[in-house]
């Protein structure tokens, strides 16, 4: 599948996902954005050799960056952007098999699955971390620049 269709089912994927766990209605396309435009990232990092992990953490850093400036814009919870546009980000194929071989007694390649979870996963927890620095960075730059121009 091509560039344009993985983006344009990112979009779907938080569209949908965002319905399901019943997001207000005017906040739906601005998590697609979000979604998208994270998912570009991540196919970014991809295509130059950066690999899952890294691309996991640039893209949920850019989950909470965007999110939390969108918030500010429309007076929402930045929660309500973060959770539908990480749907893209889990892990779930690498979890499937890893139970799948575990179920069939493939104990070393259920290892190596789990062991590709719990990283993945950490990269995205660390990436909401790297976020919250880089957001609390803005408002302190914005305090300071509002601060100087009085």
């Amino acid at each position: 599948m091509g560039v344009i269709g993985q983006l344009m089912l990112a979009y779907l994927a938080v569209l949908g996902f965002g319905l399901i766990i019943n997001i207000p209605r005017h906040a739906l396309n601005v998590a697609g954005w979000i979604g998208t435009i994270t998912w570009g990232g991540y196919l970014i990092v991809q295509a130059y050799g950066g690999g899952v992990v890294l691309g996991s953490f640039i893209g949920s850093v850019g989950i909470g960056v965007l999110s939390n400036l969108v918030a500010h814009y429309k007076k929402m919870p930045s929660i309500i952007f973060n959770i539908p546009s990480l749907v893209s980000f889990v892990p779930g194929s690498q979890a499937y098999q890893m139970v799948r071989n575990f179920a069939l007694g493939q104990y070393d390649q259920a290892v190596g699955f789990m062991l590709q979870v719990v990283v993945i996963t950490g990269a995205i927890a660390l990436g909401f971390l790297v976020a919250e620095l880089l957001n609390q960075l803005i408002a302190f730059c914005q305090q300071q620049w509002r601060r100087l121009k009085v």
